[in-house]
């Protein structure tokens, strides 16, 4: 099975193809973008698509990234996702952020918990926990802090996530860290995704609103449509 995977959860616009039943990336574009992701995602794909020596009519499945993460960088993706799955008519499989960053912390302490945690700013944290077999036994969910520690301390988990350092800190104590990074390796949410069994369409994960919300001072009152103009 050939799979697409595409991210654009975080600074990233990243896409690959990769080859499921070989467990082999067969080429990839990553771009470094901060913001402009709808601008750039197509070029990206086309790229990772030609690096791979396939076109989209290869393609099995498609891969994304759902979040946590960027609020537009999360709806430019997962759109993306599934408008090339309706056109292709191939199914679009989502893989959490904190899942993917997870299973790198994993891979490089194998046999422990992770604390897969994401600096949301406003003193807030996004975060999961997963036990020694990566099963999900907490979130993802919005974490103070103290919670945070709390929870890492009480698993001996690994952390991961641009959190990372922060909780350490607060801890007072000497954790294993893994990747400190707000996404993943565009490959991980490939792999990850070539093990997951086709489901509901995937959707961005959103742990707490849009930053941008219409002030009330300039929201107009609703008018009665019987009402006639002056």
């Amino acid at each position: 099975m050939t799979l697409l995977a595409i991210d654009c959860a975080a600074n990233l616009c990243a896409a690959c193809v990769y080859d499921a039943d070989a467990a082999a990336e067969l080429g990839r574009e990553v771009r470094n973008l901060g913001k402009g992701h709808a601008e750039h995602l197509m070029a990206v794909i086309e790229t990772a698509l030609q690096a791979g020596g396939v076109g989209y009519p290869d393609v099995d499945a498609i891969a994304v990234s759902i979040g946590p993460g960027s609020f537009t960088g999360l709806r430019v993706g997962v759109s993306t996702a599934r408008g090339l799955a309706l056109a292709l008519k191939i199914p679009a499989i989502g893989v959490a952020t904190l899942e993917a960053l997870a299973a790198e912390g994993a891979y490089a302490f194998p046999e422990r918990a992770v604390l897969a945690a994401l600096d949301a700013g406003r003193e807030e944290i996004h975060a999961a926990l997963y036990d020694r077999a990566l099963v999900e036994t907490y979130g993802p969910s919005v974490a103070t802090l103290a919670e945070a520690v709390t929870m890492a301390i009480n698993a001996d988990a690994i952390l991961v996530g641009t959190a990372a350092p922060q909780i350490a800190q607060a801890a007072g104590r000497a954790f294993d860290i893994g990747p400190v990074a707000a996404t993943a390796d565009i490959a991980t949410y490939a792999r990850l995704a070539s093990a997951k069994q086709p489901g509901e369409k995937p959707k961005p994960l959103y742990l707490r609103g849009a930053d941008a919300k219409p002030q009330a001072g300039f929201i107009l009152p609703r008018q009665d449509p019987g009402e006639k103009n002056p």
